[in-house]
């Protein structure tokens, strides 16, 4: 299983302010996200996204898997519990075919010690 970190996302309580504030202290570049609730981040480096309604939060670190199944399954056997758990993987699970396309799959998880961390199958080819 692959240990690469590959995606961040920042959990912010109104994204149109997180993106004037990190867009003014990274330089990084923002366009609407899948679900128009938030944002895609181009960066230097690693990719991310931005939700709203998440005051408060710590950013999310997702690492990358081939088998997102796989890996789930593989978080449950060792103690671990997954968070979300829609095809998508993001808020509610309501992600669609074409967010699934452009960005992959994920799933938030928390080890058996109840922290977090991200699970992320890139798309074909990505």
């Amino acid at each position: 299983m692959g240990s690469k970190p590959t995606f961040f996302e920042l959990g912010v309580a109104d994204p149109e302010r997180g993106r004037v504030f990190y867009g003014a202290l990274f330089g990084w570049t923002f366009e609407p996200g899948p679900t128009g609730r938030g944002f895609a981040i181009s960066t230097d480096g690693l990719p991310g996204g931005m939700h709203g309604g998440d005051t408060g939060a710590s950013p999310y670190l997702f690492f990358r898997v081939d088998d997102l199944d796989a890996a789930v399954a593989r978080v449950t056997e060792l103690g671990g519990t997954i968070e979300y758990l829609g095809e998508g993987g993001g808020e509610g699970g309501d992600e669609d075919a074409e967010s699934i396309a452009r960005f992959g799959r994920f799933k938030l998880c928390r080890d058996d010690q109840g922290s977090a961390f991200g699970l992320h199958q890139p798309p074909e080819g990505g």
